[in-house]
């Protein structure tokens, strides 16, 4: 099988998992993320390698399938690696794109940085996905999640919670929409693997700056 053939299917499995899911976390992230992922490896010098860049292009796509937040049954966690085996994907390939979708995640790095996956590819997935997180589509994505969970806006009583751990990242029961920017959103920039990634960051991250500035002198009527 072509890989190009395993790609549209790829895409097709995305479309079809992630259809009951809002907005934030929906296929045209996934393909957003994919987008970014294969420009990030261009800038990284990953292109001229085939296996890397099906590595990343499969993991991007697909790294979202089974997401904790939006999983209705435990056999989710399975799809991709079923997928993966299925079409008959490299042994090597398919561990590799596993543990990239296994460890890119924020949640794993509440910490500060981890070293459980150094490889290249790793770094421009998880880079792309975070800068999908911030910017102009990252405000747009966060108030969608937000209201999709029926959180507030904002509440000045509830400040962000400075002493995070995984378990308490994870349970955001009492958390605000605006809160996820202090807890997780501007953290993101720093926290970028790839030089690329790095670059583009600033610019997202600038706008999340100014854009809060903005809203917190709009609540407060000093604008």
């Amino acid at each position: 099988m072509g890989k190009s053939e395993i790609i549209v299917k790829a895409e097709e499995l995305v479309e079809s998992a992630m259809k009951g899911n809002d907005a934030s976390h929906d296929a045209a992230h996934a393909f957003r993320v994919r987008d970014l992922a294969l420009s990030l490896s261009a800038e990284e010098g990953l292109s001229n390698s085939p296996d890397s860049i099906l590595t990343v292009e499969l993991a991007a796509l697909l790294h979202d399938i089974g997401d904790y937040k939006y999983m209705r049954d435990p056999s989710e966690g399975k799809i991709v690696e079923e997928f993966l085996v299925k079409e008959g994907v490299d042994e090597s390939i398919k561990t590799k794109i596993l543990n990239i979708i296994k460890g890119m995640g924020f949640k794993e790095e509440i910490g500060g940085p981890t070293e459980t996956n150094n490889c290249p590819e790793f770094g421009v997935v998880q880079d792309a996905d975070r800068l999908d997180a911030i910017g102009a589509i990252g405000i747009a994505r966060c108030f969608t999640f937000g209201g999709s969970r029926n959180r507030v806006l904002h509440d000045p009583k509830i400040k962000p919670r400075s002493d995070l751990s995984k378990e308490k990242y994870m349970n955001k029961d009492e958390q605000t929409t605006l809160n996820h920017f202090h807890e997780k959103l501007l953290k993101l920039k720093e926290l970028m693997k790839t030089k690329a990634g790095q670059k583009r960051a600033e610019r997202r991250h600038k706008f999340m700056e100014e854009f809060l500035e903005e809203f917190y002198q709009e609540w407060d009527g000093r604008a």
